[in-house]
């Protein structure tokens, strides 16, 4: 019996397709394409996965279908049951783990109401962690056991280089020190980039953030390049809600720093190169539902720092060292101490480069079909 599989690729053609819904997306249907024909084989059973735009194709002809982005407060899931079998992926629930800081508003809980609701077509969710799986029962009421944990991985690209001329050219390009914090990623408030940023300026230790959304900050409430759902926030609310304020102080913040580099987005190679370059990574989260950047870090070579939350001890395990994202002073010692002992960032190096062969997008493509598996026959 032959059971065709239609994978969402809406986030690839969306605001999402750089950021990590969208390369997320991206790495699992080029690890399917890269799987032997077996891997989807099940005694006479046969899967058949087709990569599909939802928002423009015809889904009744296939079997299951496999959504690819939740958000709580917009309606990403169909008013009615498109296939007999659905899957959905949720990254992270972070608008409700912080219901303060990321207020829904009146269009927003009736969105929360209808999304919640149309769980009850979704045979199984697939999450990034433990620590997600736990937010989805909590504030999902989904059932435990219909949830499947499945590890994101760092793509290929990201490998420890052997020191030349390329890395010296990046240094060169973006005026890089010899000696710095690197930090990847966005600015939201979760992110804890404050306390970093603080712990840097104590240490005289540069900071260099990669990632648009720092380098847009002075002037993010007015801008219309709605990329993402915070962006969308912004634009719903603009100057009042909480998270542009959040990002108007941490503007101040950043600009009293003569520590910190903004380099905005760079491309994939130069990333490579300032990962190796860096002296350690550093990741403050208050919360993440997984922590991709940690593992890019560690295939690099480079030492991680990261807070002592759920998920950064599950995906990191052994391989960084952590700190409590509350204490200015923890973290400032913490990375006085990754930088002043070279046995400690030798130690935390080669512990990571073991970590990181834990994860692969050809075993998270794997899993993913005996979650299609298990459903299905």
């Amino acid at each position: 019996m032959i059971k065709k599989v239609a994978v969402d690729t809406s986030p690839l053609i969306s605001g999402h397709k750089v950021r990590g819904i969208g390369v997320n997306t991206r790495e699992l249907i080029s690890a399917f394409e890269k799987l032997p024909k077996s891997d989807f084989v099940f005694g006479k059973n046969k899967i058949k996965v087709k990569a599909v735009d939802f928002s423009s194709f015809d889904l009744s002809n296939f079997d299951l279908v496999h959504y690819q982005y939740f958000h709580p407060f917009f309606k990403t899931l169909p008013l009615s049951k498109p296939a007999d079998k659905v899957v959905l992926t949720i990254h992270d629930l972070i608008p409700l783990v912080y219901p303060s800081h990321y207020p829904p508003g009146v269009r927003g809980r009736l969105n929360f109401k209808f999304q919640k609701s149309r769980l009850s077509d979704v045979d199984r969710i697939v999450t990034i962690s433990e620590t997600s799986k736990k937010d989805i029962v909590r504030f999902l009421s989904y059932p435990q056991g219909k949830i499947d944990v499945i590890y994101l991985a760092p793509r290929d690209i990201f490998k420890r280089l052997a020191a030349g001329s390329w890395q010296l050219e990046v240094a060169k390009r973006y005026d890089l020190p010899d000696k710095f914090v690197l930090y990847v990623g966005d600015i939201n408030y979760n992110k804890n980039i404050s306390t970093l940023v603080e712990a840097c300026d104590r240490l005289d230790l540069t900071l260099v953030i990669v990632g648009k959304q720092a380098l847009e900050i002075d002037n993010l409430h007015q801008k219309k390049n709605l990329a993402g759902p915070m962006d969308w926030v912004r634009f719903l609310f603009g100057k009042s809600h909480p998270e542009v304020s959040h990002l108007k102080n941490l503007s101040k913040i950043i600009s009293k720093s003569k520590k910190v580099v903004r380099l905005g987005f760079v491309p994939d190679n130069d990333l490579v190169a300032i990962y190796n370059l860096a002296t350690l990574y550093v990741q403050p989260s208050f919360y993440e539902g997984f922590g991709l950047p940690l593992l890019e870090a560690m295939s690099c070579g480079t030492p991680v720092l990261a807070s002592d939350i759920g998920a950064h001890r599950e995906i990191a395990s052994d391989a960084a060292l952590f700190f409590d994202p509350y204490s200015v002073s923890d973290l400032k010692e913490k990375l006085n101490e990754i930088i002043s002992q070279k046995d400690l960032r030798k130690r935390l190096v080669e512990k990571g480069l073991k970590r990181v062969k834990d994860f692969s997008w050809l075993k998270t493509a794997r899993e993913t079909l005996k979650v299609y598996e298990k459903i299905l026959f």
